[in-house]
């Protein structure tokens, strides 16, 4: 079947093919096993058709922006059609920009650094650690945890109410929790953002792979994400958008490429014209293949329909949350309640668990990799979690004798098949009922299984 047919039977849409996906890894029970690779969220395996399209195109490197020679000359128009790939992906408006990073972190921090002066920040503190700290340094706003989506809007329009009517003012929020899962109220925040005169940048690192991304829809004014969590680990990013504030801002890192002129003066010093365009926030030799990865990675979604992929995976997702609901011992972490929308990401914890003791019987017992912490969101998960803490072992608890405020974490997405979730499913299930098969022991902080 195509994977661009939505068949009447979900479970039936075939994945989309990805590396790894037939990569064995031994048991510490004896045998061998197709690895269940479930953490997405961190970062999601190279989509076959990336990893075709970067090796044809490896033997054609050469320097970006920089000869005259052929292999020069085809690069940078690679680079550059990528550029107008990530544009028509995130549907971007007429003069925004799309300027390539190493990551999401790096896009915010990018921006961050292109605030004008006096600008106001406003944030939750649920976000990711990506959106939550390159404000430090501005005038921020931590906005307390909503339980509703509404809430969140409301919290928003309380805050903005209360700021300068006429200074600048950025909100950032996430498109979808890399915690929970759940779909943030996106194109409402950025309503109330621009209703009191604010901006809005999102951190689209777990929604561009799961959901298409529309600028011009969402309305929001800069949106970045990572290429290794689109099925495209090359090491690059995005932020696209408005392009004022960046054509204003001091270039993010000085060198070649961000600078247009370069001229020494009487005195001694340099002056430098600086670039304009995307290239300003650019200096230094571009990644082109991570670039190249990321716009074939927007043509392979794109291309396979969002459509069926967003009804695969809503059945992947069911049936993870029906197994759970399945286990009294496991509680499924939420912000927004059971009914909220999200994607494939879901974290719990399981009683009487330490739970890098549970996800390290997961890999070792049956080849499943899952995460397991706090996910680079502390505020977030300790606020899910509640402050509660059980004694139940050391096994990879960091304080030694009591388990550490954290999680487990399951992410899948458009190259995961039904076994692997079918394996995990079952997998939680005995580790619940039965145990543990094998012994495990602390290693700097992590529960590994004790080979002897």
């Amino acid at each position: 079947m195509s994977v661009t047919t939505i068949a009447a039977d979900r479970s039936v849409c075939a994945p989309l093919p990805v590396l790894g996906r037939d990569v064995t890894v031994p048991l510490v029970t004896g045998g061998e096993v197709t690895y269940a690779a479930l953490d997405y969220a961190a970062s999601a395996p190279a989509l076959q058709r990336v990893w075709d399209d970067v090796a044809a195109y490896a033997p054609y490197y050469g320097s970006v922006h920089r000869g005259a020679g052929y292999l020069s000359q085809l690069s940078t128009d690679l680079f550059e059609n990528s550029r107008a790939a990530v544009s028509e992906f995130l549907d971007c408006r007429e003069g925004d920009q799309v300027v390539f990073t190493r990551s999401t972190t790096d896009s915010l921090n990018l921006l961050a650094g292109a605030l004008p002066a006096g600008c106001q920040v406003f944030v939750f503190e649920t976000e990711h650690h990506a959106s939550l700290l390159p404000w430090r340094d501005a005038r921020v706003t931590y906005l307390n945890a909503p339980r509703t989506p509404g809430q969140a809007v409301e919290t928003l329009e309380r805050a903005l109410a209360d700021r300068d009517p006429y200074g600048p003012a950025l909100v950032c929020v996430t498109g979808a929790s890399n915690v929970t899962g759940e779909l943030w109220p996106v194109r409402e925040l950025a309503a109330a953002a621009h209703a009191h005169g604010a901006r809005i940048v999102l951190d689209a690192a777990q929604l561009a792979p799961h959901h298409p991304v529309s600028v011009r829809e969402l309305d929001v004014d800069w949106v970045a994400f990572s290429g290794h969590k689109l099925y495209a680990p090359f090491g690059s990013g995005v932020l696209a958008g408005r392009a004022d504030w960046l054509k204003d801002a001091e270039p993010y890192l000085a060198g070649g490429g961000a600078s247009r002129k370069v001229a020494r003066r009487a005195d001694g010093g340099v002056d430098v014209e600086w670039h304009t365009t995307a290239a300003r926030h650019e200096a230094g030799s571009p990644n082109v293949i991570g670039v190249y990865a990321i716009a074939s990675a927007c043509r392979a979604l794109t291309e396979a329909g969002f459509d069926t992929l967003v009804a695969r995976e809503q059945y992947l997702i069911g049936k993870v949350r029906e197994g759970l609901a399945e286990v009294p011992e496991v509680k499924v972490l939420s912000l927004f309640g059971d009914d909220a929308p999200r994607v494939g990401v879901i974290s719990f914890v399981v009683k009487g668990w330490n739970s890098s003791h549970f996800a390290a019987a997961l890999s070792a017992e049956y080849g499943i990799g899952v995460r397991d912490g706090l996910f680079c969101a502390h505020p977030l998960v300790r606020t899910l979690l509640g402050g509660e803490r059980e004694d139940i072992g050391e096994c990879g608890a960091p304080d030694g004798g009591t388990t550490a405020l954290n999680a487990i974490r399951v992410s899948f997405g458009a190259g995961t098949p039904d076994e692997h979730v079918d394996r995990f499913v079952r997998a939680v299930k005995e580790l619940v009922r039965d145990g543990a098969r094998w012994n495990y022991r602390t290693e700097d902080g992590r529960c590994v299984p004790d080979r002897g």
